[in-house]
């Protein structure tokens, strides 16, 4: 037995125990890549760097066997700075993207390739909690909204971009017009209450996610009925008013009440609802510079004075969203104003310090070559876009399946599996910072389990190890030389051929969306 020193804590480890082991039997977690049970260390990913502090030597934890009397320092800039550097530096030779670029151009940064798979599947059930995690009325969006997602659609470089909205709102009008609508789980009631001032769209989606927190909401609006913009400003050929109505109605099912006929600074003062209430959220569209300053409020350029990230206004527990402090009048963004705005409250009146929702990492592989497009292609479909038979009606269900099918599956495989993609995200580090000429995006799709992007491997080795230890007749190997080195089949064959009974278990252990199971993720 050995006795070292991780981070001022004293462990006591067998001989031969590694500095990862060591730390593991504290409870420290080291981040590592290329390290594997059962596998024979390659420290070649470095991002579990530590320092020894008797010589200040930075040393890979996976691969340094500990030694008696060690002091090793985990947590320090130096080592945080190390690591850093090391995933920058994987990023840099890393060609994939963690989140489609229809997700990216969706103001509400809704999962839009998870619900076109769910769509793909005819799991309509998942495919709508998928929505109504980010947008609350996407029966409406689904007929009014000016689809930025679809702008960005990276089919638009084959043929058209997918049809997003449609199949969205396909998703929507089959969950209304089923005997139950899908209604979400809904935290206890804790006691706490939220006025909203304004039942258009930032408002009605406030509502829904605070109500999902477990707040009592109360909406106030100045009108007879609630939607604002949505009922009094777009047509009803545009938008049917029962559409609407039912969209209301499903908010109103998590216990959401309303008080119309109510001008906030006219009929109710904000300061009473600052004092009735535990917070307070402004929704209530284009509102002049005087009547900001007699709410007690800061104005803006466009409205209504806010910290962008939190929508947290100068008086602390009033929050506002919308086309009151924006302009643009569109109402996925309003709606996405919201539901960013609900997380911030929630975040304020949980006694904590306000910052709005968290910023999922992504990297970006940008405009693909001409070769590159037909290459994504390989696993989608060569239906051209649909066009519904009846613009009233929507997609039928064949229609639905054919447009989803198109989708090429530009987000990753294993976007929550990533180590690349978690650590890059817990040290906060810049994909961009190491430029250069980035790898062509390749995959291979022979394989029936699996599908491998030699444009995501980080050289680890964990495949090759796995596919000799297992007995692989051709398996995989390095090719190449120096910084152009890769994993891959050997003599130019298949991920097929190399793959005949480990692919599962190489995709489980690969760190990256390399080597991915191709049955599609759809919860």
């Amino acid at each position: 037995m050995v006795r070292l020193t991780i981070d001022n804590q004293s462990v006591e480890v067998d001989d031969g125990a590694t500095i990862l082991d060591a730390a593991a039997k504290l409870g420290i977690e080291i981040p590592t890549m290329c390290f594997l049970n059962g596998c024979t260390p390659s420290t070649s990913c470095m991002v579990c760097m530590v320092r020894l502090a008797d010589s200040d030597e930075m040393t890979p934890a996976c691969g340094t066997i500990a030694q008696e009397g060690m002091t090793v320092v985990n947590d320090c800039d130096q080592v945080r700075q190390a690591r850093i550097t090391a995933l920058e530096l994987l990023l840099s030779d890393h060609a994939g993207d963690c989140m489609g670029p229809c997700q990216i151009g969706c103001a509400a940064k809704m999962n839009i390739p998870l619900m076109i798979r769910q769509i793909a599947a005819g799991d309509l059930d998942r495919a709508i909690a998928t929505i109504k995690e980010d947008i609350a009325m996407p029966a409406v969006l689904g007929r009014i909204c000016p689809a930025p997602c679809e702008k960005v659609c990276r089919r638009n470089q084959l043929d058209e971009a997918l049809s997003i909205c449609l199949l969205k709102r396909f998703a929507a009008d089959a969950d209304l017009s089923s005997p139950n609508p899908y209604k979400p789980k809904c935290a206890p009631a804790n006691g706490k209450r939220v006025a909203i001032a304004g039942a258009g769209p930032a408002g009605l989606s406030a509502a829904y996610y605070l109500a999902r927190k477990g707040y009592a909401c109360i909406i106030f609006d100045e009108r007879q009925e609630p939607g604002g913009a949505l009922r009094y400003e777009i047509g009803r050929d545009q938008l049917p008013g029962d559409v609407l109505d039912s969209e209301i109605a499903q908010i109103i099912r998590l216990g959401v009440k309303f008080q119309h006929n109510t001008r906030i600074g006219k009929d109710k003062s904000l300061d009473k609802l600052c004092k009735s209430f535990d917070a307070v959220f402004l929704a209530v569209g284009k509102i002049a510079a005087e009547e900001i300053e007699q709410l007690g409020l800061k104005a803006a350029a466009k409205g209504i004075a806010v910290d962008s990230n939190t929508y947290q206004t100068n008086r602390g527990n009033v929050f506002a969203g919308g086309d009151a402090v924006r302009d643009g009048r569109r109402a996925v963004r309003s709606v996405a104003d919201g539901k960013e705005a609900a997380i911030a409250i929630d975040q304020y009146l949980s006694s904590k310090n306000p910052t709005g929702p968290e910023r999922p990492f992504n990297t970006r592989i940008g405009r693909l070559e001409e070769d590159e497009v037909e290459r994504f292609k390989a696993c989608a479909g060569d239906a051209a876009r649909q066009t519904p038979a009846d613009s009233e009606a929507g997609f039928s269900a064949a229609q639905a399946a054919a447009e989803s099918s198109r989708c090429l599956h530009c987000d990753c495989r294993k976007p929550d599996a990533c180590k690349l993609r978690k650590y890059s995200h817990d040290y906060r580090v810049r994909p961009g910072r190491y430029k250069g000429p980035r790898r062509l995006f390749e995959q291979q799709t022979q394989h029936s389990e699996v599908i491998y992007e030699s444009g995501k491997c980080i050289d680890c080795g964990l495949c090759i190890q796995i596919t000799a230890q297992e007995g692989e007749k051709l398996g995989l190997t390095f090719v190449g030389r120096g910084f152009n080195v890769r994993v891959a089949v050997p003599f130019d064959r298949t991920i097929a051929d190399a793959l005949k009974h480990t692919a599962k278990k190489c995709a489980r252990a690969c760190p990256t969306g390399a080597l991915a199971l191709r049955q599609e993720v759809c919860d």
